[in-house]
């Protein structure tokens, strides 16, 4: 069964009328700082708000403009970072403040293209950035919005070209930021992985509620599949050497608080930050560039 147009006005009808009800109380929600929305969509890479709220605020006191982060050490602003995970992020995000600096005069730019040329920044985030800080008539597609195209709009599988397509097509001509936003919040409150269909309030307007079938989200473009465990995890132990460095150990103290760790993973955990740019290994400590 396809979807035609009027079922695209029904829904983005059904989206707007339930817009307040959705709407979380999110501090970087409709502020008008481009720099401030940029650091939010950065944090929210493979991070759950809840954990972003905090760590955000305090980034942005610490370095409120472009110009202020590219200006501070990696291991200054690695600490600023704790607690938010893949601290690859932290390095790139500094990257792309130095690049703001270089080639747009500290600003952070409008465009997609210009905005997918910095470090760090994918599709997603980009689209992210020219609509809630530039309004720009684009549309986003994460995993909430992944599965809510997939089941309340089409309720079949969906590659991504299909999904930006259909995304673009069931926005019309309604302002992006308000519509992006909203698709947002049904995924992350309502169309879940375990879904909420029964208090979800876009239910009525639903193709797979009204329709069944299997779940066509799991498959379906930008939906990931749920992460290992934390604990254990190769994740986990690259945030203890970040947190351990930050007190500039001795090798013997450092030694110390790894014994419990099989020397040769420990060594293939301190190449791995290495290589990424956030430890300098031979001297035990967070890299400064």
């Amino acid at each position: 069964m396809t979807t035609s147009g009027t079922e695209f006005v029904a829904f983005r009808r059904s989206l707007a009328r339930a817009r307040r009800v959705l709407a979380r109380d999110l501090p970087w929600r409709n502020h008008h700082d481009p720099w401030a929305i940029l650091v939010s969509e950065v944090m929210l890479q493979q991070t759950s708000v809840a954990r972003v709220l905090e760590p955000w605020t305090r980034f942005l006191d610490a370095y409120p403009t472009p110009a202020a982060l590219a200006a501070a050490p990696l291991d200054e602003v690695l600490v600023h970072w704790r607690g938010l995970g893949y601290p690859r992020r932290a390095r790139n995000l500094r990257l792309a403040a130095l690049a703001l600096v270089e080639r747009h005069g500290g600003r952070v730019p409008a465009s997609t293209s210009d905005l997918l040329a910095l470090p760090g920044v994918g599709a997603y985030t980009a689209a992210a950035v020219a609509s809630f800080a530039f309004s720009q008539p684009v549309t986003v597609l994460d995993t909430n919005v992944g599965r809510v195209l997939a089941r309340a709009v089409a309720n079949r599988t969906l590659d991504v070209s299909e999904a930006r397509d259909l995304a673009q097509r069931v926005r019309g001509r309604t302002a992006s930021a308000p519509f992006n936003q909203s698709l947002l919040d049904l995924g992350a409150q309502y169309c879940r992985a375990r879904a909420r269909c029964e208090t979800c309030p876009l239910a009525r307007a639903c193709r797979w509620r009204q329709e069944g079938g299997p779940d066509p989200a799991p498959a379906s473009a930008a939906v990931s599949r749920a992460q290992a465990p934390f604990a254990g995890s190769e994740r986990e132990l690259r945030g203890r050497i970040l947190a351990a460095l930050e007190g500039r150990p001795g090798r013997g103290e450092f030694e110390e608080r790894f014994a419990e760790v099989e020397p040769a993973r420990l060594a293939n955990a301190l190449a791995g930050l290495a290589r990424d740019g956030l430890v300098d290994a031979t001297r035990l400590r967070l890299a400064t560039n």
